[in-house]
């Protein structure tokens, strides 16, 4: 049985009034279809010149295995030389991610690729680009971003399939307490009802990126992506003018993160078990609650 998924709204472009009003007002998910076409990067950004720009640093790689809760918190899988990664996403399926790794530090020349779109909104980190790679059938576990930016996610060379839920679904989606992410026991793209009931009924969008696509995330989305062919992304971040929002992103990034690193650290199994027992638990409530409202 599928999720109650909704196609995504799609523009070719679209004015700053339009966009305050039909999405960025009340927080909707929309992709642009024109935007990256004024980018240099549109053209210029192929799977070689990403090679060729950034060249033999190492990099740090992720799998889609569950995370041990004895590891250091994002502790990668492996490492490689980014053009060998590079060869390895062009040549055959891998669910190997680069994330974490920021290619522009190692080539800064890719800052005069793109244009932050600055006519839609304001409040830019500009110097903060967050660059992903992916192999065929590689995943990004559904999650929220901790710093509750609003994102413009740009994708390269390929496709992405992307699930997204608005943040009121956070505890019908099994969120683990203290972190930013899910219980990893299910796949979102294809529920187990039966084992997870607090599924049933949850409602999302639907997406699929091509090359040059731009989706707007709004702050405090959930996301599930899955990488159709070897490809990248990037995101452009920017703050909410709401300081509720920017108050909830600082208690993200210190108090809930800090905490969750000292229990992780002393009790490791034995805290991961119980936060996924509460997660389970938090479901069947707001489940038998009918929420959200």
């Amino acid at each position: 049985m599928p999720l109650h998924l909704k196609p995504i709204d799609i523009v070719d472009d679209i004015s700053k009034e339009d966009f305050f009003e039909k999405y960025l007002k009340p927080r909707k998910p929309v992709v642009i279809k024109n935007m990256a076409k004024k980018w240099p990067a549109y053209h210029k950004w192929t799977m070689e010149y990403m090679k060729e720009a950034v060249g033999d640093v190492e990099v740090p790689l992720y799998d889609s295995a569950k995370a041990d809760p004895a590891a250091p918190i994002n502790a990668s899988s492996a490492k490689m030389k980014f053009s060998d990664y590079i060869d390895l996403i062009k040549s055959t399926p891998t669910d190997l991610r680069i994330f974490l790794f920021d290619p522009i530090k190692h080539a800064p020349k890719l800052l005069d690729d793109y244009i932050s779109p600055k006519e839609l909104m304001g409040g830019f980190l500009d110097k903060y680009p967050n660059m992903f790679f992916g192999g065929q059938g590689s995943e990004t576990f559904l999650h929220f971003d901790i710093d509750m930016a609003h994102i413009f996610h740009t994708h390269f060379n390929g496709r992405k399939h992307v699930l997204l839920f608005d943040y009121k679904w956070k505890d019908r989606l099994y969120k683990i307490p203290f972190a930013t992410y899910a219980l990893e026991d299910y796949d979102i793209s294809n529920p187990d009802f039966k084992n997870f009931p607090a599924l049933d009924g949850v409602e999302g969008v639907e997406c699929f990126l091509e090359h040059g696509d731009t989706l707007f995330m709004p702050t405090g989305f959930w996301h599930y992506m899955k990488y159709l062919d070897g490809s990248f992304s990037i995101s452009l971040r920017a703050w909410d003018k709401s300081w509720g929002v920017k108050a909830h992103s600082l208690w993200n990034l210190t108090v809930r993160r800090k905490f969750d690193d000292i229990m992780k650290k002393n009790y490791k199994t034995k805290y991961m078990s119980w936060k996924e027992k509460q997660a389970v638990k938090i479901a069947n409530k707001a489940l038998a609650k009918g929420l959200p409202k």
